[in-house]
């Protein structure tokens, strides 16, 4: 039986790029007016049409763009500065390739890049059981979703094969916890876990509530993209010790910084403000009342000083 193909379209209209990179049709008429980017075809009908290598392009500039990079400097840059600049490299970045991957983690990546969603789960599954819910979240679940994040940063892997991976990881993630004994009710601290309205990453939330949830910690988690009003609503509501929060490598500075600050004034000064992730701004400089996480490890340490402060 012969297998179907689909024509790949040699080039996209402007409402396909808008819907496709996340970038506004205004915008991008602007940015070819005053960049010389993008220089988009003419169809049958006089619209604009963009070639496949100019909505790639694109694509890298809303992921800079993202991590608080201006319109002005990188618009016109060539496609392989902007892949230098997504790396954090001045050298020519290098194509992410399996055999160089750590040798524990080179499976996963290999069923990522197969679209292999059961063998990955499968995998995933496994490796609870025989690491334990620490290990697996400190020495797999952590590299392996830098590794991703990094490779689609980098545009190595495509939109889907990253959401692949998130949506297994985030499914295997929720039985674990769900598979730690619940605390007592009168277990503390009480918990608050959410990501702020500009971030929509959620696994590094999933890791922190894990390795709470291991410590005994009471945890109340309210997902992904929560309005600070509402976050204060909730604290307050739950009577929450402590709101914990992620954030990821691609949200603006400006935000993270403003949002901690506006929280911190507005939450009563016996609420602590657990941050962390790999957003650099967290460590650009002192951040009063809030406290800055290091790696996952850090959590059980920082549990225990908590229990301390506030012991009988």
């Amino acid at each position: 039986m012969n297998q179907r193909t689909f024509p790949e379209p040699l080039t996209a209209s402007i409402a396909a790029v808008e819907r496709d990179t996340g970038i506004g049709k205004d915008t991008l008429r602007i940015w070819e007016r005053r960049y010389g980017f993008p220089q988009p075809g003419r169809d049958a009908y006089g619209e604009r049409s963009y070639s496949l290598d100019q909505v790639e392009k694109l694509r890298v500039i809303k992921r800079l763009l993202d991590q608080g990079h201006r319109p002005g400097r990188i618009v016109a840059l060539p496609i392989e500065a902007l892949q230098r600049l997504s790396q954090g490299q001045s050298s020519t970045p290098q194509k992410m390739a399996i055999s160089t991957t750590a040798p524990e983690l080179r499976d996963f990546m290999a069923c990522i890049l197969g679209h292999d969603a059961e063998g990955l789960r499968r995998k995933l599954h496994q490796a609870v059981a025989a690491m334990g819910h620490f290990r697996f979240v400190t020495e797999l679940v952590a590299p392996l979703t830098a590794m991703v994040g990094d490779a689609w940063m980098r545009g190595e892997l495509q939109i889907f094969e990253e959401h692949l991976y998130t949506e297994s990881i985030t499914s295997v993630l929720r039985q674990a916890i769900n598979s730690i004994p619940q605390p007592i009710a009168q277990s503390q601290p009480k918990v608050l876990l959410t990501t702020f309205p500009q971030e929509s990453h959620g696994l590094g939330l999933l890791m922190a509530e894990c390795l709470l949830a291991l410590e005994g910690c009471r945890c109340i988690s309210l997902g992904t993209q929560m309005p600070l009003r509402d976050m204060v609503m909730g604290v307050e509501a739950h009577h929450a010790d402590v709101i914990a929060l992620s954030f990821s490598v691609s949200l603006n500075p400006n935000h993270v910084l403003d949002g901690l600050n506006e929280l911190r004034q507005q939450l009563p000064a016996s609420v602590q403000i657990w941050a962390g992730g790999r957003c650099p701004a967290l460590h650009r400089r002192e951040l009063p009342g809030v406290v800055v996480l290091g790696p996952l490890e850090d959590i059980p340490g920082q549990v225990q000083s908590w229990r301390s402060q506030h012991a009988a």
